[in-house]
């Protein structure tokens, strides 16, 4: 049978899943809530004069790990900054849960620059899940190429980096070191969400209620340390010079049994070229963390946010359903038959539509040990619906960047 992942993939840093990984801020300090506090993008909505190529082949496999399910990967370039001296890092995750580029650091082979603090100390990352699963590592800078964009002198983090100090105390949140191809199931993380950095306004104030997101570090010990925005990790897409107010993302329908792999499209821009128009869809407008509301069975569950980078739709808990969980991983819903679900998602703007989506037996569909992509596969979220992965086949969704303007009005929103 099948190894699935082994846990829901949450990447993103807002409050609801620092609770659930054990780590609380206190209210109103939560990473990621930046609206209009960048000076690093461009107003994004207007059409270059001289197009590039803004479309980035994705695919759905097994991955570098062989037994992945459900994930979404790409290829990125990576540059010594200001030069053409590059590598093609392959099987990177695309994750609209989060922002900036992480990549493992034995998947690096250029010597990039190191970003450190003004005492000249090298400076670390730490991103954490929701499983407290959380990944380590030096902040460095490169340029990012993808497809015909580049996003130039970008900071990014090389996950389990030798020789750099240890993970700190405030990093390691109990859970497994995500510092290899197997744990993370990927050779990194294209964070590529709707909002600008991985962090915010939350990581850019000193102050005793820093988040353990950026570390300074001295003599092998790393403390807590404020980053400005220009330098935290980015949402690459809001640095490119064009083409840079948000992206869409096109996938297949699948049938309900799943499919061997499946290949896509990620589209950058909104209505900046003539294969990116916003037609055909309904603008969902977030909060500043990119969370709207889902209402089931007359509940408004306001926490709640699409996610390529969950492989599956996680939502509300076996209790309120009626249906178990997977005798052999909790993490996934095993009903004894498929169950459908209707449920109204509702923007910040006040649009609501509905989402029909079906939930299957888990270890049913990994029991047919050639199929990696289901739409169908679901888990336990309680409090909030994650619509990961499953959520976005057979459908195009846009994703604009907080602040930036399009056609749609300003970002952040979810279109679909």
């Amino acid at each position: 049978m099948k190894c699935p992942l082994p846990r829901p993939r949450f990447r993103r840093w807002q409050t609801s899943v620092l609770v659930a990984a054990g780590i609380a801020f206190l209210s109103g300090t939560g990473c990621g809530s930046s609206v209009g506090s960048s000076s690093s993008s461009s107003s994004g909505g207007t059409t270059s004069s001289t197009p590039v190529n803004n479309t980035q082949p994705i695919q759905v496999g097994a991955g570098p790990s062989g037994n992945d399910v459900n994930a979404l990967f790409t290829s990125i370039n990576i540059c010594m900054p200001g030069t053409s001296t590059c590598q093609t890092i392959s099987n990177v995750l695309v994750d609209t849960g989060s922002s900036g580029v992480r990549l493992l650091a034995s998947q690096v082979t250029l010597p990039l620059p190191q970003l450190n603090d003004a005492s000249n100390n090298p400076i670390g990352n730490c991103i954490a899940f929701a499983d407290n699963s959380y990944a380590w590592g030096p902040v460095q800078t490169a340029d990012i190429g993808i497809a015909g964009e580049t996003a130039s002198s970008a900071s990014v983090q090389l996950i389990g980096a030798t020789g750099f100090p240890a993970v700190p105390s405030g990093c390691n949140t109990g859970g497994a070191n995500s510092d290899t191809v197997q744990a993370l199931g990927a050779n990194g993380i294209l964070g590529i969400g709707i909002l600008r950095q991985d962090c915010g306004n939350a990581c850019a104030a000193s102050g005793s209620q820093l988040p353990p997101v950026y570390f300074s570090c001295a003599g092998g010990s790393c403390s807590a340390v404020a980053v400005s925005l220009q330098q935290q990790l980015q949402n690459p897409v809001a640095v490119f010079p064009q083409d840079n107010n948000g992206l869409l993302i096109t996938l297949p329908a699948l049938a309900a049994v799943g499919a061997p792999s499946v290949s896509g499209s990620l589209i950058f821009g909104i209505g900046t070229q003539s294969d990116n128009g916003l037609s055909g869809v309904q603008v969902y407008s977030t909060d500043s963390k990119g969370n709207y509301t889902v209402t089931f069975n007359g509940q408004a569950y306001s926490g709640s946010f699409l996610d390529s980078g969950s492989n599956g739709i996680f939502f509300l808990d076996a209790a309120t359903l009626g249906i178990a969980t997977c005798s052999v991983s909790s993490s996934f819903y095993c009903p004894p038959s498929t169950m459908s679900y209707s449920t109204i998602t509702t923007g910040t703007n006040g649009n609501s539509g509905t989402v029909a989506f079906s939930i299957d037996n888990a270890q049913a569909l990994f029991a047919n040990g050639a199929n990696t992509a289901f739409n169908n596969l679901g888990g336990p979220n309680p409090g909030a619906f994650d619509f990961g992965l499953p959520f976005f086949f057979g459908r195009t969704v846009y994703l604009a960047i907080e602040g930036q303007s399009t056609s749609g009005g300003s970002g952040p929103y979810w279109a679909y």
